[in-house]
């Protein structure tokens, strides 16, 4: 194949990359795998990282809101209570948090500490057998797991 199959990790700019390893760390469940200067190197194990992450100092700005760039990464959970638990432990750090419920995804929607935006999803698409027909609809996280 001549073409890229994989996604190999997302790099994101920071202000303080040690608060920034600590959210990732303890919200997403990502370990470091290195340190060097400036950068830290995250993953769930089976790469070197999946989240590379670059201070730039205190006193960078935040990218604009309606400007071009990336507007979140991803991360996929197993089920509705990693969902769920994830959803938790933003609350328990007071992050502010949109659940939307997507027919095909139930996903949280969050800034990490310096604004770059992230979901959490769950997929949904063999149980609801759904095709996306753009359905973004509040729903309570904690509902999935009762």
């Amino acid at each position: 194949m001549d073409r890229p199959t994989t996604l190999g990790h997302v790099h994101l700019k920071v202000r303080d990359v040690d608060r920034a390893v600590e959210f990732y760390r303890d919200v997403l469940g990502l370990g470091v795998t290195e340190r060097v200067g400036t950068f830290a190197f995250l993953s769930y194990g089976e790469h070197h990282h999946d989240v590379a992450l670059q201070e730039v100092g205190t006193d960078a700005p935040r990218a604009p809101d309606r400007g071009v760039g990336l507007y979140h990464a991803a991360f996929e959970v197993a089920d509705a209570e990693a969902l769920a638990a994830t959803h938790r432990r933003l609350r328990e750090r007071g992050a502010e948090v949109a659940p939307v419920d997507h027919g095909i995804s139930k996903a949280l929607y969050f800034d990490d500490p310096d604004g770059n935006g992230l979901e959490v999803y769950l997929d949904t698409r063999e149980e609801d057998r759904e095709e996306w027909r753009g359905k973004n609809e509040r729903f309570d996280p904690e509902t999935l797991v009762e």
